[in-house]
């Protein structure tokens, strides 16, 4: 999935030569002024399980047991066969290098077990920070980084592509890296350093450029994704100096982008799938050709054409994804088809060389028991989308993973599929409630999967995705804080955009009538205190709505501002609060949401992010964190705020549990004290902050949400973009 995950202004500074050179972890490399917690804090993830495009699986050809993972947004992973799960390796990045969480490519040397590789980059737009080479000699557990002066899109069309990093096959100090818009880079010192090398096919400013590097023996091929159908799309290299387009390669329209290659060394074949767009989405024609590395002959092994029709009459349309080959049997491979909405993606598997094909799709089995998820809303676990990631296992012939735009499912006898993705999480966060009754400690809303009910943090949430209806992106949420089982929820949905709950979250009512604009722009939803009252804002230039019926009736609020994020007081059902961005202003109401005022002006203005929030058990106490302008604070219902002078940043701010013998609730915050953007606690009103994060717990950009627990002191929960819910605890 991932489509809808953040982009924003990069704050990563430009990097002057290619050779740049950081040790890491303390990416950053700055000290934080605040102390950091005495203990320290333990962190973890609040288990969903994966929940993201899964780009990239690679098995080391050496190591039994051995694997890594990157995904789009969310990181590179390396797996533990002891533990049975995926570990992070890149939480160390920091705020300032959040475009680095997007891992574009991974590559390991089969010559020397421990080293491994990462290309990051999530953006190539201009306002994105250049990409970045990491290189490990310990399987990851510490990382030397080479600044690239190019970018990298990780989080862009083209993400399943690659792998666009490798290893040369007959010098292990010697790599290549394939760019989008800059051509080929070559280094000779193991990634230390990195220089561009003269490529047959020139670079686009919008292309995808070169999509592959796979090793067939002693040769190097590349795939180029920007042919107009005609010209070349795969080039060689004998030699490592001097690169020719392959005689006789596959032209046309079902040929035009290599999405992926893999070599089968015994029959000496290499094998290339392709589509006529990169992908993951956008593809309606594809093809699977193996070349004879020794004579020079194609052959094409397409399992099915596209562009049939199905049963019920849908244009079957669809490109080829992955592809991989059995390491100990030639001739066996497998093969997946990509973006085939109307007949569902499949695996296909070969073991003539391709001559004949059976579908793992036909009798495959599913058991997502251990992410519910899954079943979306009550339907029963398809075979998957967005099939781009497929790997074989070279140590287990029946051993075969492949990716989705939420999971990475596994088999070991070619029948029997679950999801390998524990250790993984990918969501991109965008609410959280941590409630102050009940069952669940937490309720989130996400990017792509809706809200889930965390009746336990160490388990992926049993009730799955909220259903009736389900969202695939949440835009709002929120509880009544005098009435904690009322809960309410707005999203993006097929079957309506609202609902509610009385029951804290558990299950849902969908609203019997919703206004218009929530089709096409549901945003952020409040309850008043009391639950008597929603509050829906549905983005910049629309007017917000009210009702008093649980959603059976609307009526338009012209004095709500418009685009603004409604806040009730949690004490007095009859106030609710909203900052307007754009003016700079604080509008407040005292009829329950039925007409705003404006109260304390000029308080900045431009930006859509700015965060309002309310302390709890307290009336009009209210707190603004306006980013690097600051935070301030307002005591009398926003009538005037005072800045508050401990902090310079403020990014998202939450509060949970008082300390022992504390009057205040304990109030947490992602923001800077003066160099260091990383997550603080204030146990005295903010006078004072204690840092709990550390280097090597920073998760890149974590400014959407953050919640303490108000039944456990200490405990808060973070939301992140690309790395789950992460959730810490005093040691």
């Amino acid at each position: 999935m991932s489509t809808y995950h953040l982009s924003r202004r990069s704050v990563l500074a430009g990097t002057a030569a290619v050779a740049a050179v950081v040790s890491l972890p303390s990416i950053q490399g700055r000290a934080a002024a605040a102390s950091p917690a005495k203990g320290g804090y333990r962190w973890r993830n609040a288990v969903q399980g994966g929940t993201g495009f899964i780009s990239g699986v690679l098995f080391h050809p050496s190591v039994k047991g051995l694997a890594y993972l990157r995904t789009d947004i969310g990181g590179a992973y390396r797996w533990d066969d002891r533990r049975d799960r995926w570990i992070p390796l890149t939480d160390h990045i920091g705020w300032d290098d959040w475009n680095l969480l997007g891992v574009e490519a991974m590559a390991v040397d089969p010559a020397h077990p421990d080293r491994v590789y990462l290309a990051l980059g999530t953006y190539a737009q201009s306002w994105a920070g250049n990409g970045a080479v990491l290189r490990s000699q310990d399987r990851g557990a510490t990382w030397q980084r080479t600044d690239l002066t190019v970018k990298l899109g990780a989080n862009e069309d083209g993400r399943g592509c690659g792998e666009r990093l490798l290893v040369d096959p007959r010098d292990s100090d010697t790599l290549w890296l394939g760019t989008r818009h800059d051509g080929l880079l070559r280094s000779t010192d193991r990634g230390a350093s990195w220089q561009t090398v003269s490529f047959p096919a020139a670079p686009s400013a919008t292309g995808q450029g070169i999509t592959l590097l796979v090793a067939a023996g002693r040769s190097v091929y590349a795939g180029w994704g920007d042919s107009d159908g005609t010209s070349a799309n795969l080039y060689r290299t004998a030699d490592g100096a001097t690169w020719e387009a392959v005689p006789g390669q596959p032209a046309g329209t079902a040929a035009r982008v290599p999405v992926r290659a893999a070599y089968d060394r015994h029959a000496r074949e290499l094998y290339v799938t392709y589509a006529n767009a990169p992908g993951p989405n956008g593809q309606s024609d594809g093809s699977v050709h193996k070349l004879h590395v020794g004579n020079g002959k194609w052959r094409d092994v397409t399992p099915v054409k596209p562009g049939g029709t199905t049963a019920d009459g849908s244009a079957d349309s669809f490109g080829y994804g992955g592809v991989a080959v059995d390491a100990r049997r030639p001739g066996t491979l497998v093969v997946s088809t990509n973006n085939r909405w109307a007949d569902i993606d499949t695996v296909f598997r070969s073991t003539d060389g391709g001559r004949t094909w059976t579908s793992l799709k036909d009798r495959a089995v599913f058991d997502v028991s251990e992410t519910p998820y899954l079943n979306w809303g009550g339907d029963k676990p398809k075979f998957g989308w967005w099939i781009q990631t497929l790997a074989l296992d070279p140590y287990d012939s029946r051993h075969v993973v492949y990716g989705t735009g939420a999971t990475l499912y596994g088999t070991r006898d070619l029948k029997h599929w679950a999801p390998q993705i524990r250790g993984v999480e990918e969501a991109s966060v965008r609410q959280l409630i941590s409630p102050p009754t009940g069952t669940a400690h937490l309720l989130s809303g996400s990017g792509d999967i809706g809200v889930m009910y965390h009746e336990r943090l160490t388990a992926s949430p049993s009730r799955g995705m909220a259903s009736n209806p389900v969202f695939g992106t949440a835009t709002g949420l929120s509880l009544a804080a005098a009435k904690p089982s009322y809960v309410v929820r707005a999203g993006w949905g097929d079957h309506g955009n609202g609902a509610w709950s009385d029951d804290g979250g558990k299950t849902w009512t969908p609203f019997e009538a919703q206004p218009d604009i929530a089709r096409t722009a549901p945003g952020p939803i409040a309850t008043n205190a009391d639950g008597s009252v929603l509050l829906w804002s549905f983005g910049t230039g629309n007017p917000g709505h009210r009702s008093t019926d649980n959603g059976a009736t609307w009526s338009e609020v012209a004095s709500f501002p418009k685009g603004a994020v409604p806040v009730p007081d949690p004490v007095d059902p009859a106030r609710c609060y909203a900052f307007d961005t754009t003016t700079g202003t604080l509008h407040a109401s005292t009829d329950s949401g039925k007409t705003f005022t404006a109260r304390a002006t000029g308080l900045n203005s431009g930006d859509t992010e700015f965060q309002l929030v309310a302390a709890p058990g307290r009336s009009g106490d209210l707190w603004l964190s306006l980013k690097w302008n600051g935070l301030y604070r307002s005591t009398d219902g926003g009538a005037t705020f005072s800045k508050v002078s401990s902090c310079w940043a403020s990014y998202t701010l939450g509060f949970g549990k008082a300390a022992e013998g504390a009057a205040y609730p304990a109030v947490y915050m992602v923001g800077s004290t003066e160099t260091v953007t990383a997550v603080y606690r204030s146990d005295d009103e903010a006078k004072t902050w204690t840092r709990i994060n550390d280097d090597r717990h920073q998760w890149g950009w974590i400014g959407a949400c953050i919640a303490g627990d108000p039944r456990v002191y200490g405990r808060v929960y973070i939301g992140t973009n690309g790395r789950g819910v992460q959730y810490g605890e005093p040691v």
